[in-house]
């Protein structure tokens, strides 16, 4: 097995809307928010639906590798309900192998209410259902020493049972890969995140204003100088300003791809972390990996949800 992803389990529900859906439900745009189901479904109740299909960050970047031929697997926590057996259905008919025994639960399969606004922007309302409940009795650690990399999101992070099952699940890896998922994120976890990128992590991959807040800088150069310093790979997204990776005392940059006629930014750094992963499991230099990664997330942004066909 190459990679094996651990992730919230979220079946995603894909909408669009206008800017004024979200000032009315003091939605703050281009961000994650945590709701209630109770709050999901008064939200749910005014739209139409464009898509519905087996999310959650992870899980979409572990799907991007399958299709480019990897062999790979995923553990992501589900109910035995309806969402759950669609959600391990449409993971197996994309050639994931899925590591998690299925059980009566409950609460709920996670889910996320994706607004996609007319600029192609998304803002995210997650019901996690028992997707945040996972633990460490959750991970198979077969499937964890059987792989050459983990690869982890910070969405799933939290204290208590979520922390356990990471612990648990870098203890045992050969190396461990991490998205830092969303300033939201960083700012929650702001200690343990500097914690994971500093001892544990052998790649971050991070947005640039997730990783300016992560160190709490005011510039990039000073973003620069921390990756240096590190020793580690740290993988940068700047959405118009390209990506760029720091190892050691490398930098190594990639342009973004011009002229795309962008639909829906669902998916754009999932797929990019794909594309980067794919190279740099099947060897590729670390530019090919960033052209790899940016390809990848070219794609995605031009097509509505966070799969290719």
């Amino acid at each position: 097995m190459k990679i094996l992803g651990i992730g919230n389990a979220i079946v995603d529900v894909i909408c669009k809307v206008e800017e004024s859906f979200l000032s009315k439900n003091n939605l703050t745009k281009s961000t994650m928010k945590l709701v209630d189901e109770t709050e999901f479904k008064k939200l749910l109740s005014n739209l139409k639906i464009e898509e519905t299909i087996a999310g959650g960050s992870v899980a979409n970047s572990i799907v991007g590798l399958s299709q480019l031929g990897n062999v790979v697997s995923y553990i992501g926590k589900v109910n035995n309900d309806e969402l759950g057996k669609k959600y391990e259905k449409s993971l197996i008919d994309e050639k994931v192998k899925y590591c998690y025994q299925k059980k009566e639960e409950t609460i709920p399969t996670g889910t996320c209410l994706i607004l996609i606004t007319p600029d192609s922007e998304r803002t995210m309302c997650t019901f996690l259902g028992v997707a945040g409940k996972i633990n460490d009795k959750d991970i198979d650690e077969n499937a964890v020493k059987n792989c050459e990399l983990i690869f982890l999101e910070g969405y799933l992070w939290d204290e208590g049972e979520p922390k356990k099952a990471f612990d648990k699940a870098i203890s045992i890896s050969k190396k461990t890969s991490m998205s830092l998922s969303d300033q939201f994120c960083v700012d929650r976890h702001k200690k343990s995140f500097f914690d994971l990128v500093k001892n544990k992590l052998d790649i971050t991959f991070a947005n640039e204003q997730e990783i300016l807040s992560l160190i709490n800088a005011k510039s990039f150069d000073e973003v620069i100088s921390f990756g240096k310093k590190l020793g580690k790979l740290i993988v940068i997204t700047r959405g118009e300003k390209g990506s760029i990776a720091i190892q050691k005392n490398e930098v190594i940059e990639c342009e973004s791809k011009k002229n795309l006629k962008i639909v829906d930014l669902t998916g754009a750094g999932d797929l990019f972390a794909a594309g980067f992963l794919h190279g740099y499991i099947n060897n590729l230099s670390t530019k090919e990996s960033l052209e790899k990664g940016t390809e990848m997330s070219s794609k995605i942004i031009q097509k509505i949800g966070a799969r290719l066909n």
